[in-house]
């Protein structure tokens, strides 16, 4: 069973590391755009400075320049490091096997948020949906109602979100099956679980090595070895 900590240290606007994790906020005003002395992140970068209480949802699709993949957890932007091989390739990997195994009425995303909440707009690396508008392409996120299995694969410096406050999230939204992919000794190794509906927790059903085989939310059946080069291009 997983169940969140909620982080002690508050931070406005944090970027990815294991000691700077994002916390509470509340309502929220137009945010400012930050003096470049005010985040030192470079001549040519310049970081949002958040409104009394917090960003929320809408203001990912309005803060202009944000870097790619940037999400929003209990109201503080969330700044995504350069990640590794394996993450992308792993992505990769189960991406293009879910789409060929998956049935119709079932969408593979691919690093696109899940509103979950006012100040909650985390992105999964992968999910799979169910929606009423497939066709919908000017879409900038998914309702948690619509989505079946949430996978993060986990990254050194993601590593406590991805294990606790994530899951969480997904878990108290209400979203009914959730995977997370670690590299143990260099493989990987996908741990799976499902919603406990009474205490929205997940409940870990299996930890898979070399294949994975499941009928929920929809049969799969994946091989977790091609990452090297030759197989994950």
């Amino acid at each position: 069973m997983i169940s969140g900590k909620h982080p002690g240290e508050v931070m406005d606007v944090v970027a990815v590391s294991d000691e700077n994790d994002p916390t509470i906020g509340d309502e929220m005003s137009a945010p400012a755009v930050a003096a470049p002395s005010a985040r030192e992140f470079g001549p040519d970068v310049t970081v949002p400075l958040p409104p009394e209480g917090g960003f929320t949802a809408e203001d990912l699709d309005r803060i202009p320049d944000l870097p790619p993949h940037t999400e929003l957890i209990d109201g503080s932007l969330v700044l995504v490091s350069p990640r590794k091989r394996f993450h992308m390739r792993m992505i990769r990997l189960l991406e293009l096997q879910m789409l060929d195994q998956v049935p119709d009425d079932l969408i593979v995303e691919r690093e696109m948020s899940v509103v979950l909440g006012k100040r909650q707009r985390p992105e999964p690396d992968l999910m799979l949906v169910d929606t009423e508008d497939p066709d919908d392409l000017e879409a900038t996120w998914v309702a948690p109602e619509d989505v079946k299995l949430a996978v993060e694969v986990i990254s050194p410096e993601s590593r406590p979100r991805d294990l606790e406050r994530k899951p969480q999230l997904y878990a108290e939204a209400g979203i009914p099956h959730f995977w997370l992919v670690d590299r143990v000794d260099g493989d990987a190794v996908v741990h799976v679980y499902e919603l406990d509906p009474v205490r929205k927790e997940y409940v870990s059903t299996g930890v898979h090595r070399g294949r994975l085989r499941t009928s929920a939310p929809c049969e799969l059946d994946l091989d977790l070895t091609g990452l090297s080069r030759k197989h994950g291009r």
